[in-house]
């Protein structure tokens, strides 16, 4: 990946964080939501946001379908901040990478302290 494209998903990154976390008040967004990565595309029309939300699979459900619904929204909001020539239209994704990491290094201390793992 090139420096340009880093700049332009780590710009796209906070812009789209600063948006949901002070823009957005669907009452389907789920209270903790962080944005994890953006994958934008080489031609700059589209983009992954990979989110991490707290909560149950139903909250992480719905969560994503607001955020996906207000993508428009949100795409508008960033191109009256940045100077982009095209600004990308933004697909949500769920990020489990945090909660798959915390169940590996638990599973792992299971393993070194002598406990049986547990089962999920």
């Amino acid at each position: 990946m090139t420096w340009r494209m880093e700049r332009v998903n780590s710009t796209l990154r906070q812009e789209i964080s600063s948006i949901i976390s002070t823009v957005l008040k669907d009452p389907r967004l789920a209270s903790i939501v962080s944005v994890i990565d953006v994958e934008t595309a080489k031609d700059l029309r589209s983009a992954k946001v990979y989110i991490s939300i707290y909560g149950e699979v139903d909250t992480k459900k719905s969560t994503i379908k607001a955020l996906n619904h207000a993508s428009g929204f949100i795409s508008k909001s960033i191109s009256s901040k940045l100077k982009m020539k095209f600004i990308p239209a933004l697909k949500f994704r769920v990020d489990d990478s945090i909660s798959e990491g915390s169940l590996l290094t638990q599973k792992i201390s299971d393993i070194t302290s002598g406990h049986k793992p547990r089962e999920n």
